[in-house]
């Protein structure tokens, strides 16, 4: 089953993103339930949230993976949305 974790990042937290944005990418790799992801871009082209669908059994798998993301144990997001989610182009 496919979830989309959509977040945005607090204002002003351009540094804790990238502080963490190794870890973050590793944690990516080391799990293998990330389908797609990519950054959201604000008007000046830098990255002020996230886009990631992931490919686990149930909501709760889902929702595990996004508390033990390292962007969200830094404390980046303002906002989370995590929804169920049906892959039907591409």
């Amino acid at each position: 089953m496919r979830f989309a974790l959509m977040t945005k990042d607090k204002p002003g937290a351009l540094q804790t993103r990238m502080d963490n944005r190794a870890a973050h990418l590793d944690y990516v790799a080391e799990t293998g339930v990330v389908d797609l992801a990519g950054p959201f871009l604000d008007d000046d082209g830098q990255m002020c949230g996230s886009l990631i669908v992931l490919e686990v059994p149930d909501m709760a798998a889902a929702e595990d993976w996004a508390a033990n993301d390292p962007y969200a144990k830094a404390g980046l997001f303002e906002e989370v949305t995590l929804r169920a989610w049906k892959k039907v182009i591409g």
